[in-house]
């Protein structure tokens, strides 16, 4: 066992109270760490754990430290700082593939899911090591370790002889037991956030008494803001701070403290950090900046911070962050250093940019966006946008969810709770680093490495995450989604006092994939009732420039009260004959009975909401959020709820031009769409030789430790251990080698290059197809040795193929995201026509489908232009088998499969390159972990 396999069993967890604590392997040095764990436990625990009355220095003997071996007798223990607070242990059983767990948690840490935590750590080292079930006696009475085992989601087997309950269950994972684990890291994850947001005593270190310093602005904030709790300013200097007792250490605050806000001098945030673990503090949020964004050594320093913090119990949230907020009435905390009190609402919104989240905070208020609970991240050295998912996903207070994102810590993870939490509520997102240019920038402005940008695109196609391009389309959208209705679908009617801006709201609706249908003859015929004669009433309905705020009010009662609409576009240009307000008042009467149909405005030119549109009060839930307890079965059940309910007033959305409010309503008509869609499976493949494919892999590396491209013959070979078609592949040594090869194929034949290593064989002359006789063979190897020489590495003959659809099937790995797995039309021109779309791994059925449906020339596969349609299906099984290879070896560093021909027949691999490198020690699999940072 080496060091970096210790190493990887060692992680930072969240416990189920939303405490934090490293988990490790057992050191031969522990042992009188363990022995002063024995001695703090009560009699009542010694004798449940074993069966009979004894010293802690006896305990400590029965542990039999000196058996553990990190293999068939292993030990993880739980610290919190320097204490150790729990100790799991399994002794394999003789000649067998079980093994003997035992559990001994300190008394005062009972019930903060530690016994779990280490059962979960005990059972990946035990599968790793060829165990494949445990066993464990335990006495009646011991209730919480019998609830440990029972909700596991193992397939628990008990019995009762002499008094003891003994316990038996296999420990692969299981649908149930992976359900119930990710339940218990959502709780815990959730609960950590919460402990933050809604702490009940807050101490701000570095409190000035001058005002305009960020210390003092941030106490002062909490004081008006009116914490409902005490705010506790600490200066070293300073005996009060606004007229209240300042102390001069955390650690001279007399009562407990659940957050503290650090504004001191970045060389001074360490020992301030160490001094909150003393204090016993939950939570940390690290104003300061000076840290990893500026690189070198202060890099190392925010990275041993957050590893001190997670260690000692303490979640942090920054440094380089400007604070949070909740403005629940029972919290009413502003912890920031804002210039203005955030106004409340139901959106939960997350910045890892500190400067830019006050600029947003204010834009947020213009715009009549109110704020449930707001975070800036910054540097993100431990909580992340993912945690806060996690919080939101179940806060009551919180509909719509925006993000502001430079960078991706754990998008596989961000990618999971992103599927889930999107069902029940939207998710709107900025992800600066579009260009070059921008990934520089946001390295360089909070130490973030910008992951690629067709990454991030498919990453939230398949999450349902809707992506804006800045931060105007980020609150057009939320406004939308906050206080309108999902559309039922995409018709849209738009009404206008003025001809040119109707037509320019036309065409960017059906940019937006918004339908703009011409009104029925019925309809028009209700509007002509009231309308001026001049009124242009197909759609868009222009009411021309002397329409009243009356005739806006029955013309949208009469739109959606028509079937032949979804939603509703009101442009108002202001003439001299009609109050903007009036119109504004208009509009709110009518959508009062808009019931499920949304209804946005522009007032051209006008910054800001206008008042009149603005609902006093909100009640009920936005356009996306769901009562999590709802059924989400059958179209349109997870669109019940509205802004305001459907009841009472609701705000309308308001934009200075028509083009961004049919854009942000686009948005909200994919959303919608895309929570209509099935959530798709993970594949179940038959004729996978996993074993082989591994075997494969292995002796290619181990004469290649480097990497290797694998010569064409081993690489279709590799594919066609996950049951992917290829074209029959034979290689060669000789001419001979090569007529006799393509007799037996059958000709025409094809030759080309055997090396591996020669990756664009096209443009070397190793490509000859179409070889109709043994000459042709004979001619096309001569020609390809004479030009290659001994690089050529022999040749590989296949058969011609019946001409189909040329697509490609590709694989990349991304430093941030991992593997991708690309889809396009293919050929020589692929690179010329870049029509492809990639997906993140895992990759569902759904997704399948939707990348063969996702191109320009799709329709080439459904039987364009009279040519007949392709198998489909054979192809989508072909993506999911790259999938499930990808999944199984994660050596492979890249892939082209190019052609994929596919054909009414099916789909085959043609043309196949794969390049092997050593896969990465991966941490423990199977375990809950904290990212690392």
């Amino acid at each position: 066992m080496t060091t970096s396999d210790l190493d990887r069993w060692q992680a930072d967890a969240v416990l189920s109270d939303g405490g934090t604590v490293r988990i490790r392997p057992v050191h031969a040095d522990d042992h009188d760490r363990i022995l002063a764990l024995y001695e703090q436990l009560s009699d009542d625990s010694l004798y449940l754990r074993f069966f009979s009355p004894v010293s802690a220095p006896t305990a400590g003997q029965l542990e039999r430290l000196t058996e553990i071996d990190l293999d068939a007798h292993v030990a993880v223990i739980a610290e919190l700082g320097e204490e150790l607070v729990a100790l799991a242990r399994y002794d394999r059983d003789p000649e067998a593939s079980s093994a003997e767990v035992a559990f001994t948690v300190r008394d005062d840490q009972q019930g903060r899911g530690l016994g779990m935590l280490l059962l979960e750590h005990l059972a990946a080292i035990a599968r790793e090591h060829g165990i494949t079930r445990f066993h464990a006696s335990t006495l009646p009475t011991n209730r919480r370790m019998i609830s440990v085992f029972r909700d596991a989601g193992f397939e628990v087997e008990k019995s009762l002889a002499e008094g003891v309950i003994e316990v038996s269950f296999p420990i692969a994972p299981t649908e149930a037991s992976v359900a119930a684990q990710d339940e218990r890291e959502h709780r815990a994850e959730a609960r950590s956030t919460a402990r933050l947001l809604s702490p009940r005593s807050i101490a701000v270190i570095g409190a000035g008494r001058r005002p305009g310093t960020i210390g003092h602005e941030v106490f002062r904030n909490l004081l008006l803001g009116g914490f409902d709790g005490p705010v506790y300013p600490v200066n070293a200097r300073a005996t009060s701070v606004a007229s209240v007792r300042a102390y001069p250490s955390i650690l001279e605050v007399p009562d407990a403290v659940d957050v503290a806000v650090i504004t001191v001098p970045a060389a001074d945030v360490p020992d301030v950090v160490r001094e909150c673990a003393r204090k016993r503090v939950a939570g940390l949020v690290v104003i300061t900046a000076g840290f990893a964004e500026v690189g070198g050594e202060s890099a190392t320093i925010e990275r041993d911070m957050a590893a001190f913090a997670r260690h000692h119990g303490m979640r942090m949230v920054g440094p380089n962050c400007m604070g949070i907020v909740n403005t629940h009435p029972d919290v009413r905390m502003n912890a920031t250093f804002a210039p203005f009190v955030p106004a409340p609402g139901r959106v939960g919104f997350s910045s890892q940019s500190g400067g830019l989240g006050i600029e947003l905070l204010g834009r947020a208020a213009d715009l009549g966006l109110g704020i449930s609970t707001f975070l800036s991240i910054g540097n993100k050295a431990d909580v992340s946008s993912n945690d806060l998912l996690q919080y939101w996903e179940d806060d009551p207070e919180t509909d719509v969810i925006l993000l502001y994102l430079e960078s991706f810590g754990n998008p596989t993870k961000f990618a999971r709770l992103a599927r889930r939490i999107g069902r029940k509520k939207p998710i709107v997102a900025v992800k600066s680093g579009r260009t070059t240019a921008g990934s520089r920038g946001a390295s360089s402005h909070t130490a973030a490495l910008a992951s690629p940008d067709t990454a991030v695109d498919a990453l939230f196609a398949q999450v349902g995450v809707i992506r804006v391009d800045s931060l105007e389309d980020l609150f057009g959208t939320a406004q939308v989604l906050a206080h309108q209705p999902l559309p039922p679908g995409r018709r849209v009617a738009i009404v206008s006092n003025g001809g040119g801006p109707g037509i320019l709201a036309a065409d960017a609706c059906e940019a937006a994939g918004l339908e703009v249908p011409e009104l029925s003859e019925q309809v028009q015929t209700a509007l002509r009732a009231f309308t001026s004669p001049d009124a242009g009433l197909r759609n868009p309905v222009d009411l021309v420039a002397s329409a009243t705020a009356g005739v806006y009010e029955q013309a949208l009662r009469v739109l959606l009260a028509s079937d032949e609409v979804d939603s509703v576009l009101v442009i108002f240009v202001p003439p001299l004959v009609t109050e903007a307000d009036d119109v504004a008042e208009a509009i709110v009467a009518a959508a009062a009975g808009a019931g499920p149909k949304p209804v946005v405005a522009c007032f051209l030119a006008a910054q800001g909401i206008p008042e009149a549109l603005r609902a006093p009060w909100g009640n009920g839930t936005a356009s996306g959020a769901v009562d999590a307890d709802a059924s989400t079965t059958g179209a349109g059940a997870a669109d019940r709820g509205t802004a305001g309910g459907g009841a009472g007033r609701r705000s309308i959305p308001s934009f200075s031009f028509p083009e961004a409010a049919a854009a942000a309503l686009g948005r909200a008509v994919e959303y919608a769409a895309w929570r209509h869609r099935p959530e798709g499976r993970g594949p179940v493949l038959g004729g996978i030789d996993r074993e082989r494919a591994e075997s494969l892999v292995a002796e290619r590396l181990d004469s290649h430790p480097d990497g290797v491209w694998l010569d064409p013959d081993v690489a279709a070979t590799l594919l066609g251990c996950f049951g992917i078609p290829v074209v029959p592949t034979r290689w060669v040594a000789s001419e001979d080698g090569a007529v006799a090869a393509a007799a037996d194929l059958g000709l025409p034949a094809v030759l080309k290059v055997g090396s591996g290593a020669i990756v664009h064989k096209t443009d070397v002359g190793g490509v000859h197809l179409g070889l109709e006789s043994e000459d042709d063979v004979r001619d096309a190897f001569r020609s390809m040795s004479a030009a290659l020489g001994d690089a050529m590495g022999g040749a590989v003959v296949q058969p011609m193929l019946e001409p189909g659809v040329e697509t490609i099937v590709g694989v990349t790995h991304d430093e941030s995201f991992g593997p991708l797995v690309l889809f396009g039309l293919g050929g020589l021109t692929a690179e010329l026509m870049r029509d492809t779309a990639l997906r993140v791994m895992p990759i569902t059925d759904v997704d399948a489908r939707e990348l063969v449906r996702s191109l320009r020339g799709s329709p080439l596969l459904f039987g364009y232009r009279g040519r007949p349609a392709v198998d489909v299906a054979s192809l989508e099984d072909l993506l999911l088998r790259v999938g499930a290879m990808v999944d199984a070896v994660p050596e492979i560093a890249e892939m082209d499969v190019n052609p994929v021909i596919v054909s009414p027949r099916g789909a085959v691999a043609v043309d196949v390159k794969v390049r092997l490198t050593p896969a990465p020690a991966a941490p423990l699999s199977g375990v809950r972990r904290m990212r690392e940072s």
